[in-house]
């Protein structure tokens, strides 16, 4: 049950009652007549209003921002991984499970006296 005052998101319409889906609103009050099917009533300051909604139609601003956070990072790793070409790191990514950001180093990182030593090679060549 969200608790008074809580800042909520309208995120569906089931009864077609013309909500503003995606605009926030504040939850003024709980309906407890069991007779109707609505939860509560909440204030969209956008249309200046009060309205009867069911529990369905709106969601917690912080879990839809949680949400939007966890699918950011995952496409975030999903274009790391692709490229830097580590299939491990995505599969691993495609197949939900968690991922520790670890800085790698790939194996074919070169000293300073060995990059000098091949720029001199393909010089003299």
């Amino acid at each position: 049950m969200l608790s008074l005052g809580s800042r909520v998101i309208i995120v569906e319409d089931h009864l077609e009652q013309n909500l503003p889906i995606g605009e926030y609103a504040y939850v003024i009050a709980y309906d407890r007549n069991n007779d109707n099917m609505f939860d509560y009533v909440i204030r969209v300051p956008k249309i200046n209003k009060h309205l009867f909604v069911p529990a369905s139609d709106i969601e917690l601003e912080e879990i839809l921002l949680r949400q939007e956070v966890d699918r950011l990072e995952k496409e975030a790793l999903i274009d790391f991984a692709l490229a830097t070409r580590n299939e491990e790191l995505f599969n691993r990514v495609m197949n939900g499970e968690t991922v520790e950001v670890v800085a790698e180093q790939s194996n074919d990182v070169q000293s300073a006296e060995d990059f000098i030593k091949q720029v001199n090679l393909r010089a003299w060549i």
